[in-house]
């Protein structure tokens, strides 16, 4: 009777010993599989830590109005700088129809975000309803004043009036963008719509907003510019770090 139970003692033994090396194995290999996906999204992650943040920050123009998410202005100038060997992370921060008030009522937490560049595309509302240039001049040096403080380059975008407004508003408004430029030393594009406006086939029906085919011509014109901006915001990051 002591062999037949002995002979079971070891087999349970030898199955015991066979069912841990099998557990042990299962484990070895969840764990190279965790590992598998881990270092990739690890990778992933930094790749995208490593790229510089862009804000637009701005109206219809740079929210998309009539337009889907991947043909929004922010949408196509990230796939723009991918294209051209300079990727980053382009933050919609577009709202249809906001003057140069509201995008400095919002400005605080919107720089939350931590960009290096905010493109700031402002005021065609101001001159669309005749605002006072000069309160226009107040709102955008205010936003360009906290997003200086807080670290980051402005790209800034100019407009040109209505040109039913007359001649006198017209200098005054048109004349904002330049002198804020020249007083805060930011990167400047003149016209925002460069060779968009009053182009009806790089527009919506409305006359006003750009369609997909105008949004890549604006993106296309900008694109040398953001760069720059971009190649600025490194150099003054390497020079305060060496400082």
């Amino acid at each position: 009777m002591a062999g037949p139970l002995l002979a079971s003692f070891n087999g349970l033994t030898r199955y015991g010993a066979g069912i841990a090396g099998f557990n042990a194995i299962m484990r070895a290999a969840a764990f190279s599989l965790c590992v598998m996906l881990l270092v990739p999204a690890a990778h992933a992650g930094a790749q995208a830590a490593d790229k510089p943040v862009i804000l637009a920050l701005g109206d219809s123009l740079t929210a998309g109005y009539g337009l889907s998410k991947a043909d929004s202005f922010p949408s196509v100038l990230e796939a723009a700088l991918d294209d051209a060997g300079h990727p980053a992370r382009v933050i919609n921060a577009g709202v249809s129809g906001d003057t140069s008030k509201g995008g400095l009522s919002r400005v605080d937490w919107l720089l939350s975000e931590n960009p290096d560049l905010v493109l700031l595309e402002l005021g065609s509302n101001d001159g669309l309803r005749a605002l006072d240039p000069a309160k226009t001049y107040d709102n955008l040096a205010a936003i360009i004043e906290k997003v200086q403080a807080a670290g980051a380059h402005v790209l800034l975008a100019g407009m040109l009036a209505p040109p039913n407004l007359g001649r006198d508003y017209a200098d005054q408004f048109n004349d904002v963008f330049p002198q804020l430029a020249d007083s805060y030393d930011v990167t400047f594009y003149p016209f925002f719509l460069e060779g968009v406006a009053a182009k009806p086939s790089l527009n919506l029906g409305d006359g006003m907003h750009p369609n997909a085919k105008g949004v890549e011509v604006l993106v296309d014109n900008i694109l040398p510019t953001v760069i720059e901006a971009l190649e600025r915001n490194d150099r003054k990051s390497e020079s305060g770090a060496e400082g």
